[in-house]
């Protein structure tokens, strides 16, 4: 709530539902003309419930992803995250993500093939 969208023709928001109950949400980007490759098909968020969390919710979610970025053109998508102990690298590690690089900030830049 209270952020924005970007742009509403290149951006990708879904919420994840387990019956009727929200229980995760993703937020990526398709863009192939975007000025740096890392944003053409990019993860911004993954939230899970903390409740709902174990369960496969954010696996599925990225693969549901993956399957938007093929049907779309793309053969990868990246991520970008903060590396830390309570960070999200494990995650994006098991769920085939891996470092390629980092921002001119020193966050990691990550990338799955699909």
């Amino acid at each position: 709530m209270g952020e924005e969208v970007v742009n509403p023709r290149t951006s990708w928001q879904r919420v994840v539902l387990d019956d009727e109950h929200v229980v995760g949400f993703l937020s990526a980007n398709f863009d192939p003309e975007a000025p740096y490759e890392r944003f053409r098909a990019v993860l911004w968020r993954i939230n899970v419930d903390a409740d709902e969390q174990r369960r496969g919710i954010g696996r599925f979610a990225v693969e549901k992803l993956m399957e938007e970025a093929r049907q779309r053109g793309f053969d990868h998508v990246n991520v970008i995250y903060d590396t830390g102990d309570a960070g999200p690298e494990a995650f994006f590690r098991s769920v085939g993500f891996a470092p390629i690089g980092e921002t001119e900030f020193g966050e990691v830049i990550a990338q799955v093939h699909i």
